[in-house]
């Protein structure tokens, strides 16, 4: 099994991660890794100074040059403003919040009381009803915002493994969840792999689960591998599970992005063995 040396869903100080972007970069340095694309957050309740995230990756790029392929991109929200970011080099397309007359953005990730406050002024107390309206919403994900991959397509579970509010083997559950991912892979964008929350000990399985992951398997979806980042301590935080996970779900490879000869950011496949 190869070795994953790369990760292109990075946070740092602009938005709500714990390291700079130099740190970020130097860590990925020290791992060996040969490509890092920076992802800052720009949704509804955090978003970057979008003109000094370009600058300082920006310089990074010139820093690394040579040693190590920097690509700035960023992670918006299926709510949010689609044109808030013009120069990012490739979108990951996230779906946090609900589409709620809220005088608060609520997010089905911020807190296990912000969930259950969102699902009971919004959904009448019902689960199901709030996980089939959030996988009606991901589905827009690429309409609205023309993504280059989906991130942590099931988020909606964030809190399930603690509160069990779900069961994820119910048909109420995973019907929504596979009309959705069924539409997004026709539509031809890949998915993310994430490691996130397995790495930081929150969850048992990778967004998407295994069942899930399966089926986008059969539905000839495409992958990334990212682990969703926060801390330079989990940039490479459980990789060689992620890709043992996605060979066992009849994956053969993933995808990188990386810039080529003429500076364009391309897709590029890599086999997982």
């Amino acid at each position: 099994m190869q070795k994953i040396l790369a990760n292109y869903h990075t946070h740092t100080v602009l938005c709500d991660g714990k390291n700079t972007p130099l740190e970020m970069a130097q860590r990925a340095a020290e791992l060996g890794f040969t490509h890092l694309g920076f992802s800052g957050h720009m949704d509804p309740d955090i978003h970057m100074e979008i003109q000094e995230y370009y600058r300082q990756i920006g310089l990074l790029k010139e820093q690394f040059k040579g040693k190590l392929d920097i690509l700035m991109g960023v992670e918006l929200d299926a709510l949010y403003d689609p044109d808030c970011a013009p120069q990012a080099e490739y979108i990951i397309g996230s779906t946090h919040f609900m589409d709620v007359d809220s005088e608060i953005p609520m997010s089905v990730d911020n807190s296990e009381e912000m969930l259950a406050a969102l699902c009971h002024e919004f959904y009448a107390d019902d689960y199901y009803a709030m996980s089939k309206a959030y996988y009606e919403l991901e589905a827009t994900v690429y309409d609205r915002l023309h993504c280059t991959f989906v991130g942590h397509f099931d988020l909606i579970t964030r809190f399930n493994d603690s509160l069990h509010f779900l069961d994820e083997t119910d048909p109420r559950y995973y019907m929504p969840a596979l009309e959705a991912m069924e539409h997004l892979v026709k539509q031809g964008v890949p998915f993310e792999l994430n490691t996130g929350a397995v790495s930081r000990g929150r969850k048992k399985e990778f967004y998407p689960n295994n069942y899930l992951l399966k089926n986008l398997h059969e539905f000839g979806g495409e992958i990334f591998i990212s682990s969703d980042v926060h801390q330079r301590e989990h940039l490479n935080g459980c990789f060689d599970e992620a890709a043992r996970a996605a060979l066992l779900c009849g994956f053969d490879h993933y995808n990188i992005l990386e810039h080529d000869g003429t500076g364009k950011v391309v897709m590029r496949e890599v086999p997982l063995r």
